[in-house]
Order: C-alpha cells, then structure tokens, then sequence
C-alpha cells in the first residue's frame, strides 16, 4: 500500500480540494494521513472524514508589516521541525499539497527526504505560500489556463479543481424540505466563504423585504452572523455553516451569490448554477478573487458585482439580469472543459510513486 501525505489548511478552500480527492486515493489503495495546523479549519474537515491527522506548528508570512512578522517565522521553524519528525516516522511515497502557509514547513521538509511533491493553485496567479513551495514540487496543478504563464513549463498542468462528488448528488426536494422552502418560487442562495462576509451580509439582509417579494433566500452567512431578528421570516433561512446538508441546498438553489474563492467558483461550475460574484477587494487581499471572477466572466460563467460597487441597487439589479438571463449562463457553463479533475490529479500521483 503505497503512503500519501495531504496537506493545507488556513480555510476551506485549502482543505475541500483534499477531501475531494480522498475517495478515489481510497480506490486506488493509498494509506493516508493528513498534515494541518493545531487547530485550524482544517483539523475539524479532515478528521470528520476519518482521516488521520497530525498538526504542526504555523505561522503566516506576510507581505506587509506586522509584529506578528517577528514571532511568526519561529512558529513556522518549529512546524519544520515537526513536519521532519512526521516525515522520518511515516516515510510518505509522495505529498500533496494544496497550500496555505501550514503547508510551506510540510513540503519543505518533504523536500530534505527528496519525498515527489505535487502542488494545487487554485488561483489565477500563485499565492506567496505556493510561490516558496514550488521550487520543490514535481508537477503543479491548476485551474485557469491563464495560471500556466506564472508557473514553471515543465511542472504546469491544468487540471481544473478537484469537487467533491457528493456535491453534484443533491436533491432539490430534501433541500427545500430542509429549509422549509416551497417549490414554487425560485431560490436565491448566498455563501460567502468559509468565513461569512459582513459587507454582503448586510446589503442582503437590507434588500430582504424585496427580495421575498419574487424569490426565496437560501443565506449561508458565517460563524456569529446570524441575525436573531430575522428568524421565521417567511421565505428566508439563514445558517452559520452548512456541512451534510450542503449539496440538497445547492441542488435547490436557482442562483448564487457568491465570493470568488476559487474551489467555490469551480464547485458552482460543476454544478451549472448562474451566479453573481463579489470578490474580495483589493484592499482586503492580494487580488486572486478578482482575477479569478473576472476569468469566469469572460467564459461567461458569471456576472460579477465589484465589492466597491455593491450597494442595495446594484445587487439588486444583478440579481434581476442574472435570473433573467440564467440560461445564457448555464449554456456558457455547459461547454466548459474545466470538468471534475480529480481522476487528474490522481493520475499524476500515481505517476510518481
């Protein structure tokens, strides 16, 4: 049996890609352990899946100043310390890495055993911590074709990004039935991220009343964002965070809005829903989420709403033309070549073990 070490974590977006992966590495008879922070997100996904789990130390390495910047890189020279005991102890015959700063002392210490690495950008462009890592990864796996012109030629391969399975498994009555919806006016779902988005939450909860004139609103709103207020509003449920429910709600959902993470855009696709996406402005990150919308766009996959513009009247104008013209969009998502690409990134596993 061969040995596969996953690795990522920070958000779910460095986590589901793995858990996406984790049946088919089952099919194909790996032993599999998983390397995350003490307790970050990662720990709780990863171990609900019954997967072994190991934390490390971990520090983010920032591009602006901070004072953590001065503790910080003690943490993370001690999660390599860690990470080489993990290796020696398990001797892995490869590593996959989805990244997040958890995963820098990890590969790094894959690399001292001279362990094959295999790395995923989500992104459109290479994130800091996936930049320090893929020196020393064999292959590195992406989602846009426009990611190929940042990564070296002869480790870049597009793949798409790995979707959970049990994602495209939803069925549209259990989620209307759970969410004590009814089947005879559409449905609006709105997720932002693992986190919850403040700023969207807002305008959201501001436009309500309109918005449960026509539509109903399925509203994934974060941890500590429920709004009490709002409870038993006719048409309108809202949920911190959505685990085993999660594919019935999206296979009830006629449109999305959404944040422009990556795997949740790739997961949408997959799942052929028109959405709306708001990005995370510059401001607040480095700019992948723009980059990533503005792809989707141009595919025509989806309308994007500027966090800067987004305001009660311009979600509510984008929600009228999404919903309007949602089979134009679904027609755009149809033709993508960007499939399911776990069987993909197995592949180039196994290649190298």
């Amino acid at each position: 049996m061969k040995k596969i070490m996953l690795t990522g974590g920070g958000t779910a977006g460095h986590v589901t890609p793995n858990l996406a992966l984790i049946p088919t590495l089952k099919e194909r008879n790996y032993d599999i352990r998983y390397i995350g922070s003490y307790q970050g997100i990662e720990r709780k996904l990863i171990e609900g899946a019954k997967i072994p789990y190991d934390g490390i130390s971990s520090g983010k390495l920032r591009r602006y100043f901070d004072l953590k910047n001065f503790s910080d890189p003690l943490r993370v020279i001690k999660g390599y310390g860690e990470a080489l005991k993990l290796m020696k102890s398990y001797k892995p015959d490869i590593i996959f890495s989805k990244g997040g700063f958890v995963a820098v002392p990890v590969v790094l210490a894959a690399k001292h055993y001279k362990i094959p690495i295999v790395i995923h950008e989500s992104d459109m462009t290479p994130g800091l911590a996936n930049k320090i890592c893929i020196p020393a990864a064999k292959k590195v796996c992406c989602n846009f074709p426009e990611t190929l012109d940042y990564l070296p030629k002869d480790k870049a391969v597009l793949t798409g990004s790995p979707i959970r399975q049990e994602l495209l498994r939803g069925d549209r009555l259990s989620g209307l039935q759970y969410a004590n919806l009814s089947a005879n006016r559409p449905v609006i779902m709105i997720i932002g991220g693992s986190l919850g988005s403040v700023t969207i939450n807002t305008v959201v909860r501001n436009i309500l009343p309109e918005l449960l004139e026509s539509y109903q609103v399925i509203h994934i709103c974060g941890k500590g964002n429920l709004d009490e207020s709002l409870k038993g509003a006719r048409g309108y449920v809202q949920y911190e965070y959505a685990d085993a429910p999660l594919k019935h709600l999206f296979a009830a959902a006629d449109l999305m809005i959404s944040r422009a993470g990556a795997n949740s855009i790739c997961e949408i696709l997959a799942m052929r829903k028109p959405n709306i996406l708001i990005p995370l402005s510059a401001a607040a990150s480095r700019g992948d989420q723009i980059l990533n919308a503005h792809s989707f766009a141009k595919q025509g996959f989806s309308y994007v709403l500027e966090e800067e513009n987004l305001s009660e009247n311009t979600l509510m104008s984008a929600i009228k033309e999404t919903f309007e013209n949602r089979q134009n969009y679904i027609s755009k998502m149809e033709e993508s070549n960007l499939n399911n690409a776990v069987d993909a990134i197995v592949d180039i596993i196994e290649s190298l073990t």
